[in-house]
């Protein structure tokens, strides 16, 4: 299959330097594997690894993902690791059902016809850092089909929910004359007329998770739709008996458990290694605490150099999220310089920390607190952010109270006036209240292990120069 690379897309130089030679023809095989390697091993731009996913590159010389795992377990770039095998070797037959597969009619008579039942998908399931999103990025890179797509599940999620608002907006059908009318669902024709036609592979979602009660009430419906035709990869840290645990309303989440397991196949990737923790090179001291001396001085000057070498004046910038206006009181370029206060304190979402994450390569945060219980909105709030800045690269400089591992503290005072409030508004008592996750603090707490080994992993020197989008080369 020939490899198709857009002028405009930016990669670091190493990966630069491997597609220049294999185009040119001028570099030896073993070279050639070491530079896709590298291009492949977080050695590529998020701009880079977008043009792989969507226009289907894949190594030369490699069959499929298996394949290709094994010549990174032989050069030496990873390292055997038994459970990603097994879950590789699955799939790797996948990707060979796969080939030729179409939600698609092939002919006008084809529409008249039964259409072909999709493979299964897999859930893949494992403690932080053991290697999921890797192994469902090498199975994406090999798919052989244009039609197809990865998204956060954030991402993935806000996007549904803008389409359903599109399509109530254009109003009901019109009632054909003596039919009674029905009430109208709107997430049937944003599945199938609209998802269903872009991708009959939707992979992936990564970091699958439910934790917002909008999402946890649609999402049988949402994925009964979408399962004619499209086949589904995701990743996720929780099995799917424990999605939405303890979560509100559940009782009317847990028929989405048996759509997702009958469309689904379980596979548990869990090595007991976190390999974002292993010793990595560090790209110098990205986390600082409050308490050292003249820590505000150092990220002043971090920031004045990084500044120095954009196009721009420092100034505040005003981002426009869904007709909304998010101020930052500070950045220059590609450098944004904020506080908790400013991400965490306020209102933001998903939607505002991914246009953070497209805007800049690099954010300080300074002045995080001590997060308790009574902080539970913040700490979801730099979860979500956190998930939103790894997945597209964005460099972070850190100021804190405390060290990383110490953050969260999930013991401590529960009484807060905006719990007892929203108890009042459901009707509930707290000991109904008590075990409730939005009460707990159990999926927060679940969520940081998650946000403590990416945070790790983003003060590596690989990390940081990955993240530099000043230096990317063109092709």
């Amino acid at each position: 299959m020939a490899a198709c690379i857009p002028l405009s897309v930016k990669m670091s130089p190493s990966a630069s330097v491997g597609f220049r030679s294999f185009l040119t023809g001028k570099c030896s095989s073993p070279k050639l594997f070491k530079s896709l390697s590298e291009l492949y091993g977080r050695g590529y731009s998020v701009a880079a690894r977008q043009a792989v996913e969507e226009g289907g590159v894949s190594a030369p010389g490699f069959s499929g993902p298996l394949d290709h795992y094994n010549g990174l377990i032989r050069d030496g770039t990873l390292r055997e690791d038994p459970h990603q095998r097994l879950v590789l070797q699955r799939l790797d037959q996948l990707h060979k059902t796969l080939r030729g597969y179409s939600n698609t009619p092939t002919s006008f008579f084809s529409k008249f016809l039964t259409k072909p039942k999709p493979p299964k998908g897999y859930y893949i399931y494992g403690d932080v850092g053991t290697g999921k999103t890797m192994v469902m990025d090498m199975f994406y890179s090999y798919v052989e089909t244009e039609k197809k797509k990865r998204v956060h599940f954030h991402g993935f999620m806000l996007d549904v929910h803008k389409r359903i608002h599109r399509v109530e907006n254009k109003g009901m059908p019109k009632r054909k004359v003596g039919k009674m009318a029905k009430s109208y669902d709107p997430i049937a024709p944003c599945c199938r007329a609209e998802i269903s036609e872009e991708a009959c592979l939707w992979l992936c979602f990564d970091e699958f998770q439910v934790t917002d009660i909008a999402d946890a009430m649609i999402l049988k419906q949402l994925f009964e739709n979408l399962f004619h035709g499209v086949v589904v990869v995701a990743t996720s840290n929780r099995p799917p008996e424990d999605l939405y645990k303890n979560g509100l309303q559940r009782v009317n989440f847990v028929p989405f458990i048996a759509v997702l397991q009958k469309y689904c196949e379980t596979l548990r990737l869990d090595s007991g290694i976190d390999y974002r923790k292993r010793n990595k090179p560090s790209a110098g001291k990205l986390y600082f605490l409050s308490n050292e001396p003249d820590a505000e001085v150092t990220l002043n000057k971090m920031f004045d150099k990084l500044a120095f070498k954009q196009n721009d004046l420092t100034r505040p910038r005003v981002l426009i999220v869904h007709n909304r206006k998010v101020r930052l009181n500070k950045a220059c370029g590609t450098i944004a310089d904020c506080t908790f206060e400013e991400l965490c304190d306020r209102p933001l979402g998903a939607s505002d920390y991914l246009e953070i994450s497209r805007l800049f390569d690099t954010v300080f945060i300074r002045h995080i607190p001590l997060l308790t219980m009574n902080k539970k909105t913040q700490a979801r709030r730099l979860i979500t952010l956190v998930d939103a800045l790894y997945d597209h690269k964005v460099r972070v400089v850190i100021l804190a109270d405390h060290p990383l591992e110490d953050i969260f503290v999930h013991n401590g005072d529960h009484d807060h006036d905006e719990s007892h409030i929203l108890m009042d508004d459901l009707g509930l008592k707290r000991e109904e209240a008590s075990s409730l996750s939005i009460f707990s603090g159990e999926e927060e707490k679940f969520a940081f292990q998650r946000t403590v080994s990416r945070l790790t992993e983003m003060q590596t020197e690989e990390y940081w120069l990955e993240g530099d989008r000043s230096t990317k080369s063109q092709v």
